[in-house]
């Protein structure tokens, strides 16, 4: 049952991100619609990988592998998978998922209260250091690529 609630919220962010795929960033609406789709199969397939594979391995993983994997040249369908979802703009992605999170974080308001300032201090430590490590990365490999 999981899997079919999964799905109805993924066909849901789905509707706001064509929509504002389709009016913020003027990308055809049928290109968007197929984009994403094949995303959020894509998803479900990592969902269902990480739920059945003996493995303890996290459903990112399955889904980053699975998305990966089919955008190598070594699927016969890189090509097309590539195409299409290269017409769904990330942002009109991020919006209707931040929104969502927005609102289940917004559930649990009083844990989140709980937690004090502690969070906060732990939240701006994370990601000051995800920036600094994923400039540094950039860095390098702009260098070693000879861009800068």
């Amino acid at each position: 049952m999981k899997l079919v609630e999964t799905t109805l919220v993924l066909l849901i962010i789905g509707v706001m991100t064509v929509a504002g795929n389709t009016i913020g960033y003027h990308f055809p609406i049928a290109e968007g619609i197929i984009g994403y789709l094949i995303m959020m199969v894509i998803t479900l397939l990592g969902i269902v990988f990480a739920k059945f594979i003996p493995l303890k391995l996290p459903m990112v993983f399955w889904i980053s592998i699975i998305a990966i994997l089919s955008t190598s040249s070594l699927s016969p369908y890189a090509k097309v998978i590539t195409e299409y979802t290269s017409k769904v703009d990330f942002l009109a992605l991020t919006t209707p998922i931040l929104a969502y999170a927005g609102l289940s974080i917004g559930k649990d308001l009083a844990v989140f209260k709980k937690m004090s300032w502690r969070i906060v201090l732990v939240a701006l430590t994370v990601y000051t250091g995800t920036f600094i490590c994923a400039t540094a990365i950039a860095e390098v490999m702009l260098r070693l690529e000879g861009i800068i």
